[in-house]
């Protein structure tokens, strides 16, 4: 005969981490399997499905209700050095927003690193459920602590080294500055020139790192082959740092800036100064956002998906309120989404002769 269970105990109920764990994958994507989302391979939808009728895995259908029904809204904190990219960023919230019927909040915050925790504070007392923090507030320590402190679900974007307590959702900013900078070297340039963004966000650390780890692996004598110049991921700082790059006794034959908005800039002081780009001067940039394409020449850059980095913040941050209203809380997830190297009119291999003089003697 079978033994019988002792009187007084229920056998035990799996849990989705039960599920994830038998399945081998994470317990956000059994989540999506169990939510009916088409983004998961077909592959693994049939290992979550094999685990969740091997463990007779069952939701709670009351808590998964309630958690489905009730309204969510998300709030966004933004500052705006950047139109282009916050521009880009906006829609792709919005658009994700208005699929998902999320009520999105947006508060600017007119200073960075000055008093940023006051207006997050008000949306958390106010009843938010979760929020989404952009460049730059995606590194600001004070904010990540509120977030803490209060259980907050968050999505930190773009940030260059994303806390582990946090989700996230960026790209490889070092792998993308390293691919750009060996493309550079490839059309066969030596001497370069690279903006750093806002020194404040770990993006830019990142992207100088991979700039100077391409440099490095190409045998230069990176002391006398590179030249730095500090910006703030402004238009108005890409003018002064482009100035002082090309204001050297030997200036570079390529400039990597950051972001899109300082390689425009760098465009414009090339022009003023009678440099053809890309003839004269190589340009490139990182973003690749609306502006990279109204300016002349149009801008060869990193494209990192602005619009859909937004989007999967959405899709992110909601998976985790639902899952945390039913119950089963996820642990933090961090998704690196695909970069692009996009090439355009402003770069060519250096000029191999002094440039001819229009009107000189024959």
């Amino acid at each position: 005969m079978k033994p019988t269970a002792r009187a007084g105990r229920s056998p035990k109920v799996a849990t989705i981490a039960d599920v994830a764990s038998l399945a081998g994958v994470s317990p956000m994507t059994v989540s999506r399997v169990i939510n009916g989302e088409q983004n998961v391979r077909a592959g693994t939808r049939e290992k979550v499905q094999a685990a969740v009728a091997e463990l007779n895995y069952v939701p709670n259908q009351a808590a998964r209700h309630l958690a489905g029904s009730e309204p969510i809204r998300i709030g966004m904190l933004y500052i705006d050095p950047t139109a282009g990219y916050l521009n880009e960023f906006l829609i792709g919230l919005l658009n994700k927003a208005s699929l998902r019927h999320v009520q999105l909040v947006v508060q600017r915050c007119e200073a960075a690193r000055e008093g940023e925790e006051k207006p997050v504070a008000e949306m958390i007392a106010n009843g938010i459920d979760g929020l989404i923090l952009p460049p730059p507030f995606c590194d600001s320590q004070p904010l990540l602590r509120l977030v803490a402190e209060t259980g907050t679900p968050a999505v930190v974007v773009s940030s260059g080294v994303p806390p582990e307590a946090v989700c996230a959702v960026g790209i490889d900013d070092y792998q993308a500055a390293n691919e750009m900078t060996r493309h550079l070297l490839a059309l066969g340039h030596h001497r370069l020139g690279f903006i750093i963004g806002d020194p404040y966000q770990s993006s830019s650390a990142r992207r100088l790192a991979g700039f100077h780890a391409a440099m490095a692996d190409a045998g230069l004598n990176i002391a006398e082959e590179e030249v730095v110049a500090q910006g703030m991921f402004t238009y108005r700082s890409g003018l002064d740092a482009a100035e002082m790059l090309l204001s050297q006794e030997r200036r570079p034959t390529a400039i990597f800036a950051s972001n899109d908005d300082m390689a425009a800039a760098t465009v414009a002081i090339a022009h003023r100064l009678g440099l053809d780009v890309p003839s004269d001067l190589t340009v490139v940039g990182f973003d690749d956002a609306p502006l990279a394409t109204t300016i002349w020449p149009e801008l060869t850059t990193v494209r990192q998906p602005i619009m859909e980095m937004a989007g999967a913040a959405v899709d992110l941050l909601v998976r985790h309120i639902r899952a945390r209203r039913g119950g089963e809380p996820l642990a933090p997830e961090h998704e690196l989404m695909d970069f692009e190297l996009v090439r355009r009119q402003s770069d060519a291999a250096p000029r191999l002769r002094p440039p001819l003089r229009l009107g000189a003697a024959g």
